[in-house]
């Protein structure tokens, strides 16, 4: 549907050497080659860039990945259970306060309101 086929190609070769003469077509074709050529050689050596950052990442992140099991094995690599780091060194949570029991159920309702 949007391919060139040959009346086509024909019609631009034509109108081309119209424009440009026959002196100059040969000129204009070697000038679009190496511009088509240094085209696919740039698209080439970015390809070849992005190809390689994306295995440099990957790399990158199979070391975080083993280095983060690596701590899961060693739960005190940062620090010793006497340093406050492993689960030993719990801090102490203070009780909650005492409410005295009282006889009338709307005095205990005053306490808790204030």
């Amino acid at each position: 549907m949007f391919g060139i086929g040959m009346p086509e190609l024909i019609v631009i070769f034509i109108v081309a050497l119209l424009v440009f003469g026959p002196k100059k077509l040969p000129e204009l074709g070697k000038a679009l080659g190496r511009g088509l050529a240094e085209f696919k050689r740039a698209t080439e050596e970015i390809k070849h860039e992005i190809s390689t950052e994306v295995q440099e990442i990957e790399k990158q992140a199979g070391d975080l990945k083993s280095q983060a099991e690596d701590l899961t094995h060693f739960p005190y690599a940062f620090g010793s259970p006497q340093q406050g780091q492993g689960p030993e060194a719990k801090t102490a949570t203070p009780a909650p306060p005492e409410v005295e029991p009282t006889a009338n159920p709307e005095e205990q309702e005053k306490g808790h309101a204030t």
